[in-house]
């Protein structure tokens, strides 16, 4: 699909906002939403209020021939996966949009596919802004969490299994593929373009996981910043990343080992969890239908983390992951 600055169909901006609440479904605990200064919502009793907040920017977090509608999906996506990580059940969000032009079929395309996740998850979008400029999406998530079952990325312990969901490196690939301009596989840009958020999974561990994150960044950061915040340590097996098949044929292991530890986009949850609990965790993934695959352990430590390779010995990464004001 074209990008925005391309097309011809304007609306204004009243116009805009009009379309996007003409397609919002309504939820009981949004007194008022879409139309005025503020929404005002009505959190249930006894459970705690999660939010969460993620920025996408043409060029950085999605290529500029991106569908709309994948844009659409991947900005929720990317935030669901945050409530994920705490456990959270998803309720609420609000929506910023930066376009170049307001241009009805794109939005109706970016509104396909946003509405089309949040539907599968129960999500009311409850407000948000509209301004021109560069394209840019801001969404925010709000949802419940049970206090008992928040998941949070101070509480690992030493002696914990570190796990994994899904299988990591595809979306990098996808990424590697779209900058080389070469052959691409659809499977894998799908995996770029439509990440899944793990809300269930995230739901079903409560209870179960001591600490949990979501990988945005790549698997080496992000477990470090488990790490640094539960000050410990952790050893992970660089045979036991789950890879898929596609991206097995598609790549040599030293590219899929790289994008594995460090690529980013992924979006599955890493989390640990006690050695009791892994039978518990198979089951409840199960019902779930996420597959999560153990990939190390916590060690006592201050934030290191370390790769062993198939003879156990140190693997050295050659990046530990994505920064934005990193070069």
């Amino acid at each position: 699909m074209a990008s925005p600055d391309r097309m011809t169909s304007r609306i204004s901006e009243f116009d805009l906002i009009a379309r996007i609440r003409a397609r919002v479904a309504a939820r009981d605990d949004v007194r008022v939403g879409i139309g005025d200064d503020a929404a005002l919502t009505a959190p249930p009793p006894g459970r705690w209020l999660a939010i969460a907040m993620d920025t996408l920017n043409v060029g950085v977090h999605f290529p500029d021939d991106t569908a709309a509608a994948d844009i659409g999906w991947k900005a929720l996506a990317v935030n669901l996966s945050d409530l994920a990580a705490m456990g959270a059940e998803p309720a609420w969000c609000t929506l910023s949009l930066s376009l170049p032009n307001a241009e009805a079929a794109w939005l109706d395309g970016f509104l396909d596919g946003f509405l089309e996740l949040a539907s599968r998850h129960r999500v009311a979008l409850i407000g948000g802004d509209t301004t021109r400029g560069p394209l840019s999406i801001c969404v925010a998530v709000h949802g419940f969490v049970d206090p008992q079952g928040a998941l949070r990325r101070d509480a690992a312990r030493v002696g914990d299994d570190v796990w994994v969901t899904g299988t990591l490196g595809d979306a990098a690939a996808a990424l590697h593929e779209w900058r080389a301009g070469g052959a691409r596989s659809e499977a894998l840009r799908a995996r770029l373009d439509r990440p899944t958020p793990r809300v269930a999974a995230g739901r079903a561990l409560g209870g179960l996981a001591h600490a949990c994150i979501d990988l945005s960044d790549g698997l080496l950061a992000d477990l470090g910043h488990v790490c640094r915040a539960s000050r410990v340590g952790t050893e992970i097996a660089l045979t036991h990343l789950p890879l898929s098949s596609t991206l097995s044929i598609a790549h040599p292991p030293a590219l899929t080992q790289r994008w594995q530890t460090a690529g980013g986009d992924d979006y599955e949850l890493c989390f640990t969890a006690p050695r009791t609990a892994r039978l518990a965790i198979e089951d409840a993934m199960s019902v779930c239908d996420t597959p999560a695959t153990r990939i190390g352990r916590i060690v006592a430590g201050s934030g290191e983390v370390v790769v062993r390779d198939a003879e156990g010995e140190l693997w050295t990464p050659t990046e530990q992951g994505y920064s934005h004001f990193v070069e």
